[in-house]
């Protein structure tokens, strides 16, 4: 079981393929908690020169709700992390973890049907861009 589903964008620039993706995550329920920019980060804190990649930490608040009452340390686990890089210019691969490829590791029943909805609601949003 792969732990992510990825797409590939052609002929979109890295920041409207940030919108996009934010945009078709919002139609799926999902807010941005945390934007994180490892371009600029590791250019930062270690000068050296990255490609465009940001992770998006998305989050389905009634779902997360869900998952934290079946499991209390769930929150190890969440956000959901989106990640669009662009290692050349006009190509942008947009991936999304798979909950439920990363909920195995959890011995708790009661989170498979959370995570295979998260993850169908995750699908969505990927092959929607």
């Amino acid at each position: 079981m792969n732990y992510y589903f990825s797409k590939s964008l052609v002929n979109v620039t890295f920041d409207e393929a940030i919108q996009k993706v934010t945009e078709s995550l919002k139609e799926e329920g999902f807010g941005i908690l945390t934007e994180i920019d490892i371009k600029a980060t590791l250019k930062k804190k270690l000068d050296v020169d990255f490609y465009n990649y940001k992770i998006l930490g998305a989050c389905n608040p009634p779902y997360a709700y869900k998952a934290l009452l079946a499991e209390d340390k769930i929150g190890t686990m969440l956000p959901c992390n989106v990640i669009v890089q662009e290692k050349e210019a006009g190509l942008v691969e947009v991936s999304a973890v798979d909950p439920a490829a990363s909920m195995q590791a959890i011995e708790n029943g009661e989170l498979t049907p959370i995570a295979n909805e998260i993850r169908a609601k995750l699908q969505k949003v990927i092959n929607a861009l």
